[in-house]
């Protein structure tokens, strides 16, 4: 028999020419780091400080050069950096490297184009640099060389040694005069083997950290920020000699304070408007307490005052003229600030410009002093009995009672002007005051449940459904809304009709009256009814991952208790109740309990979270938890006719 050999032997060579295509670079790492997209085969950044003329001088050179390791490369092709009035670019050289005929060839990066960064509400002086890699691909490599000015030194940004890649080679090199005075603060770097060294040479200090083959970062979710999970360092200059004194840039808190100070002490000086003085003076006339007009004005400015975010050279860090502010109705949170401080001037209260970080940022004023440790400003009223309320005038239908949630646990710096300042701890809000309370009446009616519910919501837990309302006001989308922050027992529940009571309220919890119906949530079997009472199962979907590596963060404390009461049918006798629940340590305590009265059947479901951040090891203890309360969810009781 004769066979043709020809096809097999192209097809052969087509197999080593598709082969031929990757390098062996790339089949090493893509052997090493199967699961990952891409490589980082170089991270080196350089830090240049120098004194002329008696100012300080810093530049920063950057090279990063990576090894895309699957068909995403194509998507990795569009690239962008940014850059400001404090971030100012240079020199930037980009090319992409395909492999061919057993080399790499060259392609460089000619077009850049540049743009205004605009982000939905945030509007700033940054500029967008974009760019295009060409010719990008599955075992195509690209490189990126730029250097940019760091206009102010209080405005040094970490180096990072970890990412969500691999990294092959990390270099960070800081390089000084004698004449600067540096420290270097290390942060979750404990754990982490790098290679430090420093030498003089040239008149220069040269600082060094070296690190080889660093694994990718596990992405999950609800994790901590890049800060709080990511080894770096964070350079910060202590001082510098200038042509004649030394100038101190951030030695301490102190000195970061006196910057703020020196921003912000000229705000207001020109008198208060004709009008924002009559609209002050309007909305305190009938009230008798202070904090009675500490809280009317505090919600006239979150309700008329829309949170835009602007930030240009200093003015993001400069909050804007109050007569300004109100004139235009709208600004940042240093702007709120603002108006809501010259408010309480023409009301003859006094409050206090405040700096804070958010929570994802990891860092305290007393290791950090610098503006990477705060983000947002704030302003403090203080009650002649020492009690703080911290004010955050661009939220929306946030009590006065509240701090922002995302606030809540950090340091605040507390400015009174020339006086100097304080520091003191936001407190976190206790789960009782985030609530969630619903009680339902229910029939039973062959395999469906007809019910009325009432549901209490406040705290945190109404914001954010107040920030869903907010964005969805058609009838539909209230549904929908609402379904998903109530819907109970099966995917078939169905909200017939509702009522809204204290809608966008400040302080009293929002309620919600509804009817509903479920189908198909009943079942019957001869002469017996079996219906699971637990139609609220939260529980279940905090399960963590046991391979999980990272902790796990939620925006605030909670506290939920369902009351479910279910009319026995006539002519019915329960025969299997299930035993209770209980169940406490210090992040979760639940109760789930069953009773029989007046021929009705009540269950009862009462749960506390109590944690804002939980590690590994809390997690797995939360699991076992979990398991118990699953168990407990499924349980079903038995009705059986007499």
């Amino acid at each position: 028999m004769h066979i043709n050999k020809l096809p097999f032997l192209l097809f052969f060579i087509a197999s080593l020419s598709t082969q031929a295509q990757y390098s062996q670079e790339y089949k090493n790492y893509k052997n090493k780091y199967p699961n990952a997209h891409s490589v980082r085969l170089q991270n080196h950044v350089k830090l240049n400080l120098e004194v002329k003329r008696g100012d300080i001088e810093i530049t920063r050179e950057v090279i990063e050069e990576d090894l895309y390791l699957d068909e995403s490369a194509n998507y990795n092709s569009k690239k962008s950096l940014k850059f400001s009035s404090f971030f100012e670019l240079g020199k930037i050289k980009a090319s992409s490297f395909s492999f061919n005929e057993d080399k790499y060839e060259e392609f460089k990066v000619s077009d850049f184009t540049q743009k205004d960064h605009l982000d939905g509400s945030f509007h700033d002086d940054t500029k967008i640099l974009s760019y295009i890699y060409p010719n990008l691909k599955k075992g195509s490599k690209s490189k990126l060389e730029y250097t940019e000015k760091i206009k102010n030194p209080r405005f040094i940004t970490p180096f990072y040694f970890s990412d969500f890649f691999p990294i092959v080679d990390q270099k960070f090199v800081v390089e000084t005069d004698k004449e600067i005075d540096i420290r270097f603060v290390k942060v979750n770097m404990d754990d982490f083997n790098v290679k430090y060294t420093t030498e003089q040479k040239r008149g220069k200090n040269i600082h060094t950290w070296e690190i080889k083959n660093v694994e990718k970062v596990k992405s999950e979710s609800n994790t901590p920020s890049y800060s709080k999970i990511f080894p770096h360092i964070i350079p910060i200059i202590n001082s510098y000699q200038g042509n004649d004194d030394k100038i101190n840039i951030l030695r301490n808190t102190q000195d970061l304070y006196n910057w703020y100070y020196d921003l912000t002490k000229n705000l207001n000086e020109e008198e208060p408007s004709e009008a924002l003085i009559k609209t002050t003076k309007e909305l305190i006339k009938d009230k008798t307490s202070e904090f009675e007009k500490v809280k009317t004005i505090y919600y006239w400015v979150q309700q008329n005052i829309k949170y835009i975010d602007f930030e240009y050279e200093l003015g993001g860090f400069i909050p804007r003229e109050a007569n300004a502010v109100y004139e235009k109705k709208y600004g940042d949170c240093k702007d709120n600030s603002s108006i809501l401080k010259e408010m309480f001037e023409i009301a003859n209260i006094k409050g206090y410009l405040t700096w804070i970080g958010t929570r994802d940022l990891s860092y305290t004023y007393n290791n950090v002093p610098t503006p990477l440790s705060d983000n947002h400003m704030i302003l403090t009223y203080k009650t002649s009995e020492g009690k703080n309320y911290y004010l955050d005038a661009t939220g929306r239908y946030l009590s006065i009672e509240y701090p922002s949630s995302f606030i809540q646990g950090k340091e605040a710096l507390i400015g009174n002007g020339k006086n100097g300042f304080d520091i003191q701890m936001v407190p976190y809000v206790e789960a009782k005051k985030n609530k969630y309370i619903d009680s339902t009446y229910i029939k039973i009616e062959n395999d469906k449940l007809i019910g009325q519910s009432q549901t209490s919501i406040s705290g945190y837990l109404k914001l954010d459904l107040f920030s869903d309302l907010e964005r969805n006001k058609s009838e539909q989308d209230l549904r929908n809304v609402y379904k998903a922050y109530v819907e109970k027992g099966n995917n078939k529940f169905i909200i017939e009709d509702f009522e809204e009571i204290n809608k966008f309220g400040y302080e009293e919890p929002f309620e919600l009256k509804y009817s509903f119906t479920i189908q198909d949530y009943v079942k019957t079997i001869g002469d017996e009814i079996y219906l699971n009472p637990n139609l609220n199962k939260d529980l279940i979907h905090l399960k963590f991952d046991p391979d999980r590596v990272h902790s796990y963060e939620q925006d605030y404390k909670k506290y939920f208790r369902y009351v479910n009461t279910f009319d026995i049918p006539e002519g019915y006798k329960v025969t299997y109740m299930p035993e209770s629940l209980s169940i406490k340590n210090d992040l979760l305590s639940i109760n789930i309990s069953y009773e029989i009265k007046n021929n009705q059947l009540i269950a009862n479901q009462e749960f506390t979270l109590d944690f804002i951040e939980i590690n590994t090891q809390e997690q797995k203890e939360l699991n076992s938890f979990i398991k118990q309360i699953s168990k407990q969810y499924n349980e079903t009781i038995v009705l059986k006719k007499q």
